[in-house]
């Protein structure tokens, strides 16, 4: 790992990844506002995956999205990002179904086989092929399976009453995407994590999967096959998932300020982030990356 992980100094900010790449063998790569904002891919970002690929780096997408990889691989064909830019794909949806389908602990085997779904229509491929009956009805069920809101314009005091009925039945919460907020093109949407944030509130039980939380990277570490953790370093913007993610599975965080992050940080148009301000977020949330970029570029 490098000083600054280790040390918690202020990270140093490099204009790309060419000041990285030889320190490493393998990146695990978040996917929105990192290589696409939701409606394309960014051409800087196809540049970079091109680069490192050329200089035979393993890359693994690894997306807090609350679906498949199959899913998301089309979704990614469709914005422009090809699957040979890539290694391997992994996302907290397809963790989730995993988990779902061979019930690997005690906790999820004494679940129940009734879920209801809290989630859009969009969401729907992470119940095919589970053995679970999916209930209309939250007096019904024996769980809540969380993918997040429907429309853009939710907000998390919107499923207070959902909530409130689900806690006085001391219904468990499984939560698919980890992630408060996600970017589309410019604007901010809530995900399943702020959702799930509130219940917890309530006092009731949530299993998350997808960055930060281990489950996910051992996943990738496997798909990826390289041993050395020294040699790999997990890239993304978020500071709550991304960099604390990377930091517990025991990786280097390269932290990139153009993404969710950039009001904050009050990054100027190419994402260079203001180091003072930089410096006081980073404190403030725990979780000080190893390098910071200001777009994930070559």
């Amino acid at each position: 790992m490098t000083e600054a992980q280790t040390t918690d100094e202020p990270a140093p900010i490099h204009d790309g990844m060419a000041a990285l790449a030889d320190s490493y063998d393998a990146f695990i790569l978040d996917l929105w506002g990192v290589l696409h904002n939701g409606v394309a891919a960014y051409p800087q970002a196809i540049d970079g995956l091109k680069a490192l690929k050329a200089r035979g780096k393993k890359l693994l997408v690894l997306s807090n999205a609350p679906r498949r990889t199959a899913g998301i691989l089309e979704r990614n064909v469709a914005l422009g990002l090809m699957p040979e830019l890539y290694d391997a794909l992994h996302s907290s949806g397809e963790e989730t179904w995993l988990h779902l389908k061979e019930r690997p602990d005690a906790w999820y085997r004494n679940l129940g086989r009734r879920g209801f779904h809290l989630g859009p229509a969009r969401d729907l491929g992470i119940r095919e092929g589970l053995e679970i009956d999916f209930v209309e009805d939250l007096a019904a069920a024996d769980f809540i399976l969380n993918t997040g809101a429907g429309r853009a314009e939710d907000r998390v005091e919107d499923f207070e009453d959902l909530l409130q009925a689900a806690r006085s039945r001391d219904l468990p919460m499984i939560c698919a995407n980890p992630d408060l907020v996600v970017m589309r093109g410019s604007a901010t949407e809530i995900c399943a994590g702020a959702i799930a944030a509130r219940y917890e509130e309530l006092g009731a039980q949530v299993r998350y999967h997808g960055k930060p939380h281990a489950d996910v990277y051992r996943r990738a570490f496997a798909l990826l096959g390289v041993e050395d953790r020294s040699r790999i370093a997990g890239v993304g913007d978020s500071f709550r998932t991304d960099i604390a993610g990377a930091r517990a599975a025991g990786i280097d965080g390269i932290f990139i300020a153009g993404g969710i992050h950039v009001e904050e940080l009050g990054a100027d148009a190419e994402g260079r982030p203001d180091p003072d301000r930089l410096a006081v977020i980073a404190a403030e949330s725990g979780h000080h990356p190893s390098a910071v970029l200001p777009l994930f570029r070559w």
